[in-house]
C-alpha cells in the first residue's frame, strides 16, 4: 500500500470512528465521491443493512455527472427515499473527504429535503 493510500485510510478511519461514537443508534449517511460520480447511502450499522441509496448513475442524473448540481439532486433524492423508509435523523459520514464542494452540496440538499444531522 502506498503512502497516499495509507493516509486516506487513516483519515477515513478517524472519521468513521467519531461518527460511530456519536451515532447513538442512528443510521449513518455515507458518501463516496469519484471523479465522475457521487454516491450516498444510509446504512443501519446495527443491522448491517442499507436503508436508502442514491447516486448520479441513476436515470435522470446520468448526464449531470460529478458536479455540485448533481450532488444536490442526489442529496434531495436520498432524503426523499429516507423519508419513505422512515428515517428522519442520521449521522453524516463524509469519509476521507473534506466537507467542501460536492460533499457539502449533497449534505445541504439532504438537510433541506428533511434529513436531520
Amino acid at each position: 500500500m502506498t503512502k497516499a493510500l495509507k493516509q486516506v485510510a487513516r483519515r477515513k478511519g478517524r472519521t468513521r470512528f467519531s461518527v460511530k461514537a456519536a451515532a447513538h443508534g442512528r443510521p449513518r449517511l455515507s458518501v463516496f465521491r469519484s471523479g465522475r460520480h457521487i454516491y450516498a447511502q444510509i446504512i443501519a450499522d446495527d443491522d448491517g443493512k442499507t436503508l436508502a441509496a442514491a447516486s448520479t448513475l441513476e436515470e435522470g442524473l446520468k448526464e449531470k455527472g460529478g458536479n455540485k448540481e448533481a450532488a444536490t439532486k442526489v442529496g434531495k433524492l436520498l432524503a426523499e427515499r429516507a423519508g419513505k423508509a422512515g428515517v428522519k435523523e442520521v449521522v453524516f459520514d463524509r469519509g476521507p473527504y473534506v466537507y467542501h464542494g460536492r460533499i457539502k452540496a449533497l449534505a445541504d440538499a439532504a438537510r433541506e429535503a428533511g434529513l436531520s444531522f
